[in-house]
């Protein structure tokens, strides 16, 4: 089971974490994601981590900008969010998801595919 929380309304350039709260499988080991939906568009893939070796990955849109991370010991994954625009408002999902990022990017996220939060919803306005 994935729980995402941590979204709210936030004003552009300011910041926000999101935390996704992992239960039900054996934590590091795998791939993670975040992935997004803007209000009107499909899925996106935002960033992943190996949760075993630690190497995250990252869309063009998000790099510099947004750093995924995790505790082990708390099984949880973590958005952190800076220097956020109009255009990151989403709903924004925690996936665990059986494919490398090479691999995962080279198609559209499926909700069909792998274990999906319920989303948290991010809204960047003034």
């Amino acid at each position: 089971q994935l729980v995402e929380s941590g979204g709210g309304l936030v004003q552009p350039g300011g910041s926000l974490t999101l935390s996704c709260a992992a239960s039900g499988f054996t934590f590091g080991v795998g791939w993670m994601y975040w992935v997004r939906q803007a209000p009107g568009k499909g899925l996106e893939w935002v960033s992943a981590m190996n949760t075993g070796s630690g190497s995250t990955y990252y869309t063009d849109s998000v790099k510099g900008r947004f750093t995924i991370s995790r505790d082990n010991a708390k099984s949880t994954l973590f958005l952190q969010m800076n220097s956020l625009k109009a255009e990151d408002t989403a709903v924004y999902y925690c996936a665990l998801y059986g494919k490398t990022w090479y691999s995962a990017i080279l198609q559209k996220p499926s909700r069909n595919f792998g274990s999906w939060g319920q989303g948290t919803q991010v809204t960047v306005s003034a």
